[in-house]
């Protein structure tokens, strides 16, 4: 585990050199890819659960995010400390940070649904696990976590390098997140936003922060709908009876 922590903190040497103007048009392309993917974003999640609508809006999220973060310049994969000080493509750390993260997020949960005003959040987002189809939620969540690291981790951190781009571009996914009126989805941002944000700021790329937030939602998307059923689908009260019939 400390090596998997070590990771965060011992940065790649690299050498992103971009001129005045490219960073001059990167910033351009991020601001109006920001407002508008929070938009859809917003939108998206104050659609009917499972409903067709809801899955165009998250496809025209995912699209927008990917679209600005090609459009405003390259991106890079990164390299991480493997054995000693050779380089290589991060794999297995993130998966392993993903899984480690996923662990404080569920016991938090199994607190949250005992706390109503919290569980009902929680309900409300997980709706959408649970009234979709399995294999079309697991597609519109992966790929909105892929296209979330292409635009904050990829293009916007490039473009605000010489402004402490890891507080800036966790702050700006935050309050991105903000448009779905959520404070729960927010918190997690936070959190998770500022773990993508030192992977990405350690190699350099997006790969890394790209692999521990799809092995996180998945299993986020995997064991958390069990624990907040739909109203419907939850048991009665055994304390109440129906009046005139004997026990």
């Amino acid at each position: 585990m400390m090596r998997v922590l070590r990771t965060l903190f011992r940065e790649v040497p690299r050498d992103h050199r971009e001129t005045s103007e490219a960073i001059r048009r990167r910033r351009r392309v991020v601001t109006v890819t920001a407002v508008a993917g929070a938009g859809l974003l917003g939108t998206s999640l104050s659609t009917t659960p499972g409903s067709p609508r809801f899955y165009r809006l998250t496809t025209a999220t995912a699209a927008t995010w990917v679209a600005g973060g090609l459009l405003s310049g390259p991106l890079h994969l990164g390299r991480a400390f493997g054995g000693g000080d050779r380089l290589r493509r991060p794999a297995l750390v993130p998966v392993l940070l993903g899984a480690a993260a996923f662990a404080p997020f569920y016991g938090c949960a199994l607190v949250c649904r005992r706390i109503p005003p919290l569980n009902r959040m929680l309900t409300s987002i997980l709706a959408y696990a649970h009234q979709g189809s399995g294999g079309a939620v697991l597609a519109t969540t992966l790929v909105n976590g892929a296209a979330e690291e292409v635009f904050f981790r990829g293009a916007l951190y490039a473009a605000v390098r010489h402004a402490n781009p890891a507080v800036v571009s966790t702050g700006t996914y935050v309050l991105a997140t903000t448009a779905t009126r959520n404070p729960v989805l927010v918190a997690a941002s936070a959190v998770m936003g500022t773990l993508f944000a030192l992977q990405r700021r350690a190699s350099g790329g997006i790969q890394a922060p790209m692999i521990t937030h799809l092995v996180w939602s998945a299993l986020m998307l995997r064991f958390l709908p069990p624990l907040f059923p739909p109203p419907a689908a939850r048991p009665r009260s055994t304390g109440s009876r129906v009046r005139g019939r004997p026990d």
